[in-house]
């Protein structure tokens, strides 16, 4: 075992001997919780939900995955001050009240991740202080472990604490570090991207139909052309555009198709869509901001 085997081997016990106390009991919060007990990277007594009144969703999560849940209000304070990751995975709405609660809890070494969409680390920090805080942007694949997630760090988060954020993060799909004025556009590629495909998917299995196929038929057909082409990328590592080219013969069937695409301004109309879901991003992580002021 070489050095570098070695100190990945150390961290992987640190982040095993770690105490998790989930704020949150939805959807992302399911996605952390499956991706971090499917892939073994903790034990799962090791992970604690709560919520503020939901006790089915919480005996759901334990019931499916063997979690510890919290009920009573003095459990969970203890739980959240025992911990050595919070994940905040609450409604906007909720977060001021819930950091509020979290700050006489907080010891100096407590990891906050938050998948709260829009709160700033600063936001976070005027109300809590200057603790350290992982700040993320994950999509809806998350649920099934083809996430793409963003996140961005304050200055106070170690090494240490960054890997095990990542590590916890990438049991959902794949992790990018950004800095923060970024998150925006990531949630206008990635945040809002899966609801883009969708929407192609959409227009393509209609198209299909108007030919004469049944929906079956368009829509298994559909959606194993986007999956095959997304595979095609991941797998050759060559750009779209590169693959792209490769299909379209001159004067061919796709070449013709393409054409009516760049009459419609297809490709400009998707830029336009990520940079206004970028720009509405700013707007509501400004108005949260306001809110919690």
């Amino acid at each position: 075992m070489n050095s570098m085997d070695l100190k990945q081997t150390q961290v992987n016990d640190t982040f095993r001997s770690l105490h998790f106390c989930i704020f949150g009991a939805g959807s992302m919060a399911e996605a952390i919780v499956r991706g971090m007990t499917e892939q073994q990277l903790t034990a799962p007594d090791r992970i604690a939900v709560i919520n503020r009144s939901n006790a089915e969703r919480l005996h759901e999560l334990q019931d499916r995955y063997g979690v510890t849940i919290e009920l009573t209000a003095e459990a969970k304070q203890k739980r959240l001050a025992a911990a050595d990751i919070i994940v905040l995975a609450i409604k906007p709405k909720d977060a001021a009240a819930a950091l509020h609660d979290l700050k006489p809890l907080l010891r100096a070494d407590t990891l906050l991740v938050s998948v709260v969409a829009g709160l700033s680390i600063a936001t976070m920090q005027h109300i809590i202080g200057s603790a350290p805080i992982v700040r993320t942007m994950p999509n809806t694949s998350s649920n099934i472990g083809l996430g793409a997630t963003a996140l961005c760090c304050s200055q106070e988060v170690t090494a240490e604490q960054k890997f095990a954020a990542m590590t916890m993060l990438n049991a959902m799909g794949i992790v990018t570090e950004v800095e923060e004025p970024y998150l925006n556009i990531v949630t206008g590629l990635s945040g809002s991207g899966p609801a883009y495909v969708y929407y192609l998917m959409e227009a393509m299995i209609q198209a299909g139909m108007e030919g004469g196929l049944s929906q079956e038929q368009s829509h298994d057909l559909t959606v194993q052309t986007v999956f095959g082409a997304a595979e095609m990328v991941r797998r050759t590592g060559e750009e779209p555009a590169t693959l792209r080219r490769k299909v379209t013969s001159p004067g061919g069937t796709t070449q013709a198709a393409l054409e009516v695409l760049e009459q419609y301004q297809f490709a400009n109309a998707m830029k336009t869509a990520i940079h206004r879901a970028e720009a509405r991003a700013q707007e509501m992580g400004e108005q949260i901001g306001r809110n919690m002021e």
